[in-house]
Parts: C-alpha cells; sequence; structure tokens
C-alpha cells in the first residue's frame, strides 16, 4: 500500500497559525482567506486523527497534541526549506527574527547589538517592536524579549534582567510643588502610573499604606513614562539603565534613597522549544544570556 503523506499546504497553514496564535494573522500571511485557513487545518486534522487547536471563541490555542505535531513539522519544514537547491547560487543568509519593548530597545538591546553583529556578520537580525503585556504570542518570531511577570505557559522562559525601581521627578516640577523631602510629601504630586511600573509595592517598601494611584496621566511604555517625568508632568518610578542619563545631565532626580529591589516586572527571554534548533537562533540566545548576565 502507499504511503499517505500530509499535504504540505495544510502544514504552512498550521505552522503559521501556531505561531501567530491567529488565524486572521496567520491567512493573511499566506494571502489567502481564513476560511481557507481553516479547511487546511480542518484538512490536516483529519489526517492526523486528532485536533490541534482548542477553538472556544478566543484566540485558538494548541492541543497537547498540537504543540508535540507542531515540533515535528517545524523541523520539516525547515529541513525542506534549508535542502541547497541547483538552482540557488548560495545558501540562504541565517536570519533572526527578534521581538522586544520599545524601551529595551532603545536603551538595553542596541548599545549592545554591534558586539553581535561584529562577531557574527553572516547573520541578519530583524528587530521587531511589541507593546509589553499586550502582544502575548510570539507571532512569527524567532525569540522575544517580554517585560511582565515571566509566566508565559508551554514558551521556554528565561530571566533576562531585574532592576530596582525608585521615583524620579525633574527639578522643575519639584520647585513647583514646592518640593518633595519624604516619601508622605508625594501626596501632593501628580502620580505617573503604569501597568508596567505599578506604585503599590514601593509604597510598601517605603512604609506607605496607600493604595495604587487611580487618577492621573498613564502611560504603558516606559521610555514616555520617563519623558513624561523630564517634561514635568510628575513623579514616575523608573530603573537605572533608563534613567542615568537623564540623571547625569539633571533633568530628573532620585527622589530618596528607597528602593523596590524586586519590582512585580522584570525583561524575559522567551521562545519555543524547537527554535534552539537553528545554530544562528542558538548563538543570539547565548549571546543574550552573556550581554545581560552582569547587568
Amino acid at each position: 500500500m502507499p504511503k499517505r503523506f500530509p499535504p504540505v499546504h495544510a502544514l504552512v497553514a498550521f505552522e503559521a497559525a501556531a505561531h501567530s496564535g491567529s488565524f486572521a494573522v496567520a491567512a493573511n500571511q499566506l494571502c489567502i482567506t481564513p476560511s481557507a485557513l481553516s479547511h487546511r487545518i480542518r484538512l490536516l486534522e483529519e489526517f492526523v486523527g486528532d485536533r490541534l487547536f482548542i477553538r472556544d471563541g478566543r484566540a485558538p490555542a494548541l492541543t497537547p497534541f498540537g504543540r508535540s505535531y507542531l515540533d515535528v513539522v517545524c523541523t520539516a519544514l525547515q529541513t525542506l526549506t534549508d535542502f541547497p537547491m541547483p538552482g540557488r547560487a548560495s545558501p540562504a543568509q541565517p536570519r533572526i527574527k527578534l521581538t522586544v519593548p520599545p524601551t529595551f530597545a532603545r536603551y538595553l538591546l542596541l548599545p549592545k547589538l554591534a558586539g553581535f553583529t561584529a562577531a557574527h556578520p553572516d547573520i541578519v537580525v530583524d528587530v521587531f517592536l511589541s507593546v509589553p503585556l499586550y502582544d502575548l504570542s510570539l507571532s512569527e518570531s524567532d525569540l522575544e524579549v517580554r517585560f511582565g511577570a515571566g509566566r508565559y505557559p508551554d514558551l521556554e522562559t528565561v530571566k533576562l534582567m531585574e532592576e530596582p525601581a525608585f521615583p524620579v521627578a525633574s527639578p522643575a516640577y519639584l520647585e513647583r510643588i514646592g518640593g518633595i523631602a519624604s516619601p508622605r510629601d508625594l501626596s501632593k504630586a501628580t502620580l505617573l502610573r503604569s501597568a508596567l511600573e505599578p506604585w503599590k509595592s514601593w509604597f510598601e517598601v517605603a512604609g506607605l499604606d496607600w493604595q495604587e494611584p487611580a487618577t492621573g496621566l498613564r502611560v504603558d511604555d516606559l521610555g514616555l513614562l520617563l519623558e513624561a517625568v523630564r517634561l514635568g508632568q510628575g513623579v514616575g518610578l523608573t530603573r537605572q539603565h533608563f534613567a542615568q542619563e537623564m540623571i547625569d545631565r539633571g533633568e530628573v532626580v532620585e527622589l530618596f534613597d528607597i528602593r523596590l529591589a524586586s519590582p512585580p516586572h522584570a525583561y524575559y527571554m522567551v521562545y519555543e522549544q524547537g527554535a534552539k534548533r537553528r545554530p544562528e537562533v542558538q548563538l543570539f540566545i547565548d549571546w543574550l544570556l552573556a550581554a545581560y548576565s552582569a547587568t
């Protein structure tokens, strides 16, 4: 009896949907309609005899079998992609797709990235931006740096760095509100808010039995939050790597010698288990860990 092989177009649809976390996004990537993509995935499920996705009205999630089968599919497709073709003058250049939060990219990645590209000039690095706490699927990236609590089910998660959080303000703002001498003086200040840097944990370290501020400007980007502080719009929580240049220039000042040693959020490197099979991705993972291990 001849062997039955899974349809390649269905395998490609499955891989795209699994990595994007969205049938609509995967369909757009493959230039087909969402219904055509769903049809291909159903065709593959009929072939394997089991469900690949849990469809409950939210974003489709892989079943346990789907996660196992995805590793096999990714390996098979990568093998086909990497096979040397007679008409191809040279093998495809190794490429890494990296997704990072904007502030991490600006203050922490770009100053160090030249070291990696100089050591590995044959590897292309594509950098994409994501919004922390919102972009929770790996999409088509090989790996991501995420700023959050570090709880990402079914993904390999490694903490890159954690810094103490502390409040800062601009000298002009402090002069305008009559100065701040103690943490309790923050009651007369506008506290800039962010889901990325909640105040409640710092209040506890400072001995303040205060609730999380419910009013005032909210900015869910740490770089923009710090810029709002520099422009004199209030007091915000920040971290050393972001604020040091502004502190050195006198544009913002650290208010107290009170720091939250272990904030609720830190930077994590996140990737799917199969990503490390590609040598260039493993190289970049090792470089990231070495670059930030002493940070």
